[in-house]
């Protein structure tokens, strides 16, 4: 059995797109008799709200999906990260970073840039102690802390995309405001709470091999992946606010239920007609993961 989890950032509403993803992630799990657990990514301080939060269950549950356990909260885990951050630098395998953003994108745009986009070059991890020192005096704010990969690229097979190869590079672990970055954390709970397979947008697909390194880093097992299709906007972008009535409580306000959005989701899945009346509970008796769509859906409002 493989214990699933879905995993939503309490910054806004979950719009269908969120919500077809969590509910693939509760049909995996369940399916195979597996726990299926929530967790709150509330790292941002900036952006989460309580408010967001219980909304987001409060959607999971119309619904019809449930979970196990409490809803875990990243915000007070911390000490746990920091503890892998040790590790991690216990082993020589993290350097602090004083890089911007523009100054990494310049880097990656110069004649000889090198590695996947949005990449970071290795800029600071080639600094000697003198030059970090300076760094350090001049830079007017705190590093952050990235991990030297050490690994160009790793490999793993997805349930829906098979054999996937993607570039490894010295990402950051902890950011310059003391806060861990995704990376470190969602590695770090996922073990902590026996995550066998995580089902995702596809979305993150570039992230795993990053992720599959801390795993093998920290002697944690890792799980398998399932990373699904999205859902796109009519204009080929990602479903987003901007895009209109996309929320459950957008939908409802236009007359529409949760269990009407429950059949589109379901639709475009494959598993219901247009229109049929469905539950989560019927969905699972139809669920076979290797006939899910392999390409996006779009939503038109």
């Amino acid at each position: 059995m493989a214990d699933g989890r879905f995993a939503p950032s309490p910054s806004g509403p979950l719009h269908l797109g969120n919500l077809r993803t969590a509910l693939l992630a509760w049909l995996f799990a369940r399916s195979e008799g597996s726990r299926f657990l929530v967790r709150i990514e509330d790292l941002d301080p900036e952006r989460s709200r309580p408010q967001w939060e219980r909304s987001q269950l409060d959607d999971l549950a119309a619904i019809g999906l449930d979970w196990d356990e409490q809803p875990l909260r990243q915000s007070e885990r911390t000490e746990l990260y920091r503890s892998a951050l040790h590790e991690l630098d216990a082993a020589g395998r993290v350097y602090p970073c004083w890089c911007t953003r523009a100054e990494i994108r310049a880097a990656a745009e110069a004649p000889h840039g090198v590695g996947p986009e949005g990449a970071y070059p290795g800029t600071c991890r080639k600094l000697g102690g003198a030059e970090r020192e300076w760094k350090r005096k001049s830079a007017g704010r705190p590093p952050s802390l990235r991990l030297d990969s050490g690994e160009p690229s790793l490999a793993f097979d997805d349930r829906i995309h098979g054999r996937v190869e993607g570039g490894v590079d010295d990402f950051v672990l902890w950011r310059w405001d003391d806060t861990p970055a995704y990376n470190l954390a969602v590695v770090v709970d996922d073990a902590a709470q026996g995550i066998g397979e995580v089902v995702r947008g596809d979305d993150l697909l570039a992230t795993t091999p990053r992720q599959l390194l801390l795993y093998r880093l920290l002697g944690l097992p890792a799980p398998t992946h399932a990373h699904v299709p999205l859902v796109l906007a009519p204009d080929g972008e990602r479903l987003a606010k901007r895009h209109g009535a996309v929320t459950l409580t957008d939908r409802v306000a236009l007359g529409e239920s949760p269990s009407d959005a429950l059949g589109w989701m379901a639709t475009s899945l494959g598993l219901a007609e247009p229109g049929e009346a469905v539950t989560a509970a019927k969905l699972l008796s139809r669920f076979d993961p290797d006939a899910l769509p392999r390409e996006p859906t779009v939503f038109s409002d």
